[in-house]
C-alpha cells in the first residue's frame, strides 16, 4: 500500500518476527514461561516503526492472538510516533485497518476484527482531537467515504462485489460514527471560530468537518429499515403533504437522503439542524464586513450541508404523519429565506459586486423543498413566517431573475442564467403535480403566476425588439441557444397554464396590438422590431397551447381545458381566439 510507514520489508526478518510472536502467544495460552512471552510481545509494541512487520503478521499469521497483538502494536506505535508520521502514513494506516475489518467481517475470530477496528477509531480520534487538530483539515476520511459512496465505480479498482460489501459494512458500522466525530470536531472549535472567524487552524478544522458531514449525507443509503411503502405514497402525500417518492428533475441530480431511523438522534432529535443554522447565521453576521467571506471554505461548506439537510426523508423522522419533517423543512426555510428575500435588494447587491453563491444555494434549497412536498404544502411552508406564501417568493425571485437575464441576454453563463434554471425547475416540480386542477392554489397564488408570466413575456418582448437589428451568424451558437430557449419556453408555458384564464387573453391582446401596428405601415426599423416581437409570441404561444408530441398528435393540455369551464361556445373560447 502506497504511503504505508516503515522501510522496505525483509521477508526473512518478517517471517522470523512472526514466528517469535506466534510462539510467544502459544506460551501465554499454555501458561508456560509467561515472562519470556510477554517480553517478546512487549518488544514488538515498543519497537521503532513496526508497521510493516505488524501488517505482515495481520495479513499472514494463522494465529488469531498473534494478529491481535500486531494490531495493538500498530496502535501503540502510531500514537507514540505520531509526530514523525507523514499525512500519507496516517491515512494509509487508517485505510489499512478499515479495509482489513471489511474484508474479514465474517471471519470467526471477531475479537481480532474488533481490535483492528478499535485501532482505526483510535487513530481517527487522534486526528480529530489531538493538539494538531489542523490535520483534520486534510481529507482523512473523504477517500474512504467517497470510495464506497458511488454505486457505479471504484476509484481503488476494487471488484464490484467487494466494493458493495465494503459499502454495506461501512454504512452499517462506521458511517454514523464518522458523522458524530465530525460533529464533535466542529463543536470543539465552533466557539473560537465565532469569536475569531479568521483563526486559520480552527477554520480549516471547521470547514473540513462540514465537508465530511456533507459527503456522508451524500451517501447512497441502502440499509434503511421501516421506510414508508411507496405503494401508499399518494395517500400519504394527500394526508400530510409530504412526498415519499423521489422526484425526477430535468436538469439537476437530486435524491432523497434516507439514512433510516438509527440516525434520528444525530440528525433530528439532537437539534443538530437548528444548531448548524444558528452557527451559520451568527458567523454570517459577524463577518458581514467582509464581502469575500460568503465564498470562504467555511461558508460554502456550511451552506452545502444545510441544503443537503433539506433532502432528509423517510424513517429518520418519526411516524407522525409528516409533522416533524414539516417542522424540519420550515426551520431551514426560516434561515435560508434571508439568502433570497427580498429578491430586488439581493439582486442589486449581486450586480454591485456581491457574490451570488449564497443566493444560488438558497434557490437550490427551495428546489429541494418543492421536491419533498405537495404544491399546497410547499406554498404554505412560509405562511407561518411571512404574511405571504412560498409561491409568492418563488414568483418574485423568478420575475427579478428574468428581468436581469433578458437585459444581459448575450451573457449566457451568468449567475442569473443559473438561478433561472433552478427556479424554473422548482416551478416545474410544483406545477407538475396539479394535473390540470387549478383549484390546488388559492386565487392570490394563481394571480402571482399570472403576474409572473406577464413579466416574463414583457421582458422577453423588450429583449426581442432590442435585438431586432442584431445579426448573429454563428450557427453552432444558434443551435445551442435554440435548445436552451425551448427548455425555458416549456417551463414558462407551465406557469402560463396555471393561470390560463388570465394569461391566454393576455397573449391574445399582445398579438392584436402588434397586428394593429403592422397594419398602420410603421417605419422599417419599427416594423422589424414588431416582427421580432411577434416571432417570440409565436414561440411562447406554441408551447402554451401544446406539449411536445414527440411524433404523436399533440393534445390540448388538461390545464387549458380546465381553465375555461364557463365557456360554452367554442367560437368564443380564448384558446380558439389565440390559435
Amino acid at each position: 500500500m502506497q504511503g504505508f510507514p516503515g522501510g522496505l520489508p525483509d521477508l526473512a526478518h518478517l517471517q522470523a518476527t512472526m514466528n517469535a510472536i506466534e510462539h510467544a502467544c502459544s506460551l501465554i495460552q499454555m501458561h508456560m514461561n509467561p515472562a519470556e512471552a510477554e517480553s517478546v510481545i512487549a518488544s514488538l509494541h515498543s519497537s521503532h516503526m513496526p508497521y510493516q512487520t505488524c501488517r505482515f503478521i495481520i495479513e499472514t499469521s494463522k494465529v488469531p492472538n498473534a494478529r491481535f497483538q500486531a494490531a495493538g502494536a500498530i496502535g501503540d506505535a502510531a500514537i507514540r510516533e505520531w509526530g514523525i508520521l507523514t499525512d500519507e502514513n496516517k491515512r494509509s494506516l487508517i485505510i489499512f485497518c478499515l479495509q482489513y475489518v471489511m474484508e474479514h467481517a465474517s471471519a470467526p475470530d471477531a475479537y481480532v476484527q474488533s481490535k483492528v477496528s478499535a485501532v482505526a477509531a483510535r487513530l481517527c480520534l487522534t486526528i480529530f482531537f489531538s493538539g494538531e487538530a489542523i490535520y483534520f483539515g486534510q481529507p482523512w476520511l473523504w477517500p474512504t467515504v467517497s470510495e464506497f459512496s458511488p454505486s457505479t465505480s471504484s476509484a481503488l479498482g476494487l471488484p464490484r462485489e467487494f466494493h458493495e460489501q465494503c459499502q454495506s459494512f461501512l454504512e452499517m458500522n462506521y458511517l454514523k460514527e464518522f458523522y458524530c466525530w465530525a460533529q464533535a470536531a466542529l463543536l470543539s472549535v465552533s466557539n473560537k471560530i465565532l469569536e475569531h472567524p479568521t483563526s486559520v487552524p480552527e477554520e480549516k478544522v471547521c470547514s473540513a468537518a462540514l465537508r465530511l458531514m456533507f459527503q456522508i449525507l451524500n451517501w447512497d443509503f441502502k440499509h434503511t429499515a421501516n421506510e414508508p411503502d411507496n405503494s401508499h405514497s399518494r395517500i400519504n402525500t394527500l394526508t400530510s403533504g409530504i412526498r415519499h417518492d423521489a422526484v425526477m428533475l430535468k436538469k439537476f441530480d437530486h435524491s432523497l437522503v434516507k439514512p433510516g431511523p438509527t440516525w434520528n438522534d444525530v440528525l433530528i432529535s439532537s437539534g443538530h439542524t437548528s444548531w448548524l443554522l444558528n452557527f451559520y447565521a451568527t458567523l454570517r453576521e459577524n463577518c458581514s464586513y467582509d464581502t469575500l467571506w460568503i465564498d470562504s471554505p467555511i461558508a460554502v461548506s456550511a451552506r452545502q450541508l444545510i441544503v443537503q439537510l433539506c433532502s432528509l426523508a423517510g424513517a429518520v423522522f418519526p411516524s407522525d404523519n409528516g409533522e416533524t419533517q414539516i417542522k424540519h423543512i420550515v426551520l431551514i426555510l426560516s434561515a435560508i429565506i434571508q439568502w433570497i428575500d427580498p429578491p430586488d435588494v439581493i439582486s442589486a447587491s449581486i450586480q454591485s459586486g456581491q457574490s451570488e453563491s449564497e443566493f444560488i444555494d438558497g434557490c437550490h434549497a427551495l428546489l429541494s423543498m418543492a421536491s419533498l412536498t405537495s404544491a399546497m404544502l410547499f406554498d404554505n411552508l412560509l405562511t407561518s413566517l411571512r404574511p405571504y406564501g412560498t409561491i409568492h417568493v418563488l414568483s418574485s425571485l423568478t420575475s427579478e431573475v428574468v428581468k436581469i437575464l433578458t437585459v444581459n441576454q448575450d451573457e449566457e453563463e451568468t449567475w442569473s442564467a443559473d438561478a433561472l434554471d433552478i427556479l424554473l425547475e422548482t416551478w416545474s416540480v410544483t406545477l407538475g403535480q396539479t394535473d390540470g386542477d387549478k383549484t390546488i392554489f388559492p386565487h392570490d397564488r394563481v394571480f402571482a403566476a399570472s403576474s409572473l408570466f406577464n413579466t416574463i413575456v414583457e421582458s422577453h418582448l423588450k429583449a426581442a425588439a432590442d435585438s431586432a437589428l442584431d445579426e448573429n451568424d454563428d450557427t453552432e451558437y444558434f443551435h445551442a441557444s435554440v435548445s436552451k430557449r425551448d427548455e425555458r419556453l416549456a417551463s414558462y408555458a407551465l406557469i402560463a397554464r396555471a393561470a390560463a384564464d388570465m394569461t391566454v387573453p393576455f397573449l391574445v391582446r399582445l398579438f392584436s396590438e402588434r397586428f394593429s401596428l403592422l397594419s398602420q405601415r410603421i417605419s422599417g426599423n419599427e416594423s422589424t422590431r414588431t416582427l421580432e416581437e411577434l416571432y417570440w409570441l409565436l414561440l411562447i404561444t406554441g408551447h402554451v397551447l401544446t406539449d411536445s408530441g414527440e411524433g404523436e398528435t399533440a393534445l390540448v393540455p388538461e390545464a387549458l381545458q380546465a381553465g375555461f369551464l364557463n365557456v360554452v361556445e367554442a367560437v368564443h373560447h380564448p384558446v380558439v381566439a389565440l390559435s
